[in-house]
């Protein structure tokens, strides 16, 4: 099924709802561009929502405003996704005193695991932080050690032992899609017939996708679906749909490739003729044009990973992120 249809079956989806007495909109928070826009789909005219980390912005190194604890303040509805994502979530939420519901989106998905490497390099980050802060205390520095400390729990990304791009893998969006629902039917139980019939509406569109995507994908052979990309965001989409994502990187963008890993990634790029490298909307391109520069591939475009385009990219919505991926990928895997 085209983008094209899929958004006319959105569109007629909401031209059939009933109409429910007015009332205000409740205020949902999103903690990512991606949820914003599942709530938006689902909520309708039913909600308003405010985005904390917006299109093509970063949530593993996402730093909290005073704006955004106001916005936490006033919400009726937080929404976030879950599996060590939002490491500065709870320091947000306490300091804003959010006392209402919210809505992981992971829930009940089986997550699968992030890099060994990686969970070593957060390990060692907060040994040396512990051992940095136990020395100012020693020195008689409280003050300056508690401010360290704050900013060490609000810059919180250790995603522990799960990697936390499950919105990669669509039958994941879709059970996204149905927790998202849930809450906002509980939230406001006078539009929940209304959530309800957008969140059926919504899970044909990602389910028709899912299809598409498949059914594009079954036409390369799999010794051909290789894809080299910034950091290791895409490991649902390769489970679920069979391609082999590498990546210098790990699951998190505040991790650092090594050299060692930079080189072997160019030897696999000559030794396997890989001609999908591909940068990401969220991710500083510097190490991929190296990859390209050293291996002789070249750039086949932006993927989008962990957030979305603005209003005039190619990625505005979900919906579109997948579709413009599997252009990309497609594109790139088949010489077209």
């Amino acid at each position: 099924m085209s983008k094209t249809c899929i958004t006319a079956i959105l569109l007629t989806a909401a031209s059939w709802l009933p109409t429910a007495a007015h009332a205000e909109p409740i205020r949902v928070v999103a903690s990512f561009s991606i949820l914003g826009d599942m709530v938006r789909q689902i909520g309708g005219d039913d909600v308003v929502v405010q985005t904390l980390v917006g299109p093509d912005g970063d949530a593993h190194v996402f730093q909290p405003s005073p704006r955004d604890t106001r916005a936490l303040a006033d919400a009726d509805l937080v929404v976030e996704n879950g599996l060590g994502l939002e490491g500065w979530m709870p320091r947000l939420v306490e300091a804003s005193g959010f006392k209402g519901p919210r809505v992981v989106a992971s829930d009940g998905i089986t997550p699968i695991a992030g890099s060994e490497e990686e969970g070593e390099a957060h390990e060692d980050h907060a040994q040396a932080h512990d051992e940095e802060a136990h020395e100012d205390h020693a020195h008689g520095h409280d003050e300056e050690a508690h401010a360290h400390d704050h900013d060490h729990a609000a810059h919180g990304h250790d995603h522990g032992p799960n990697d936390p791009h499950a919105w990669q893998d669509l039958s994941n969006g879709i059970v996204y899609a149905r927790n998202i629902a849930a809450g906002l039917e509980a939230a406001d139980p006078a539009h929940a017939e209304a959530y309800r019939q957008r969140s059926e509406a919504y899970i044909g569109a990602l389910t028709a996708l899912d299809a598409e995507l498949r059914a594009a994908l079954a036409k390369i052979p799999p010794e051909h679906r290789k894809v080299v990309t910034s950091h290791d965001a895409f490991g649902y989409f390769a489970n679920a749909y069979g391609i082999d994502f590498i990546a210098p990187e790990g699951v998190s963008t505040e991790s650092e490739a090594s050299a060692a890993d930079v080189a072997r990634i160019i030897k696999q790029i000559r030794d396997e003729k890989i001609a999908a490298v591909f940068v990401e909307n969220i991710s500083d391109r510097r190490l991929i044009d190296q990859i390209t520069r050293e291996s002789g591939a070249v750039v086949g475009g932006t993927l989008f990973s962990d957030a979305l385009s603005g209003p005039d990219g190619p990625a505005p919505t979900y919906v579109e992120m997948f579709h413009n991926n599997m252009r990309q990928i497609v594109a790139a895997l088949t010489g077209a």
